[in-house]
């Protein structure tokens, strides 16, 4: 092979490597997914506690709680608490499925954040309601995700 041929190959190599980046979800691609989840229904904002740090040093293994005031009876309940991120490659973080018998309206979890963006956690209540919170976080070391979104 000559040095030009190896040149011009290398020089294609990088120009695909440019072409492709990491793939961001949007922020309409997180109210479709929030669509999907609440059937239609707006839901409203309220009776959810989000606890998540605002300023992440670390996206690799990021704590959060999502608590929603309920007193989980049988005639009053929270049915399913769902997370949401706009610029994570997948826009549905996790459903948990509650019913009365959880005796508490909250979970925790630890997600993966790709970079700095908006949360929102949906509460599907035992009359059909939606409850939700947002919060925006900054990212300060992206997880899993070279590069930043263009």
């Amino acid at each position: 092979m000559k040095r030009r041929d190896m040149l011009a190959a290398a020089g294609t190599g990088l120009a695909m490597l440019a072409l492709v980046r990491p793939a961001f979800a949007t922020t309409e691609e997180m109210a479709t997914a929030i669509n999907t989840f609440t059937g239609g229904v707006k839901p409203t904002e309220g009776k959810v506690t989000f606890d998540i740090a605002q300023l992440i040093d670390n996206g690799n293994a990021v704590s959060v709680t999502i608590a929603v005031d309920s007193a989980m009876t049988a005639a009053d309940h929270v049915s399913a608490i769902a997370i949401f991120n706009e610029r994570n490659p997948q826009t549905d973080v996790a459903v948990f499925t509650l019913g009365p018998r959880a005796g508490k309206a909250q979970v925790s979890t630890r997600i993966r954040l790709a970079t700095s963006q908006k949360l929102t956690a949906v509460a599907r209540m035992g009359d059909g309601s939606y409850r939700s919170k947002s919060v925006s976080v900054i990212v300060a070391l992206a997880a899993c995700i070279e590069g930043e979104a263009p």
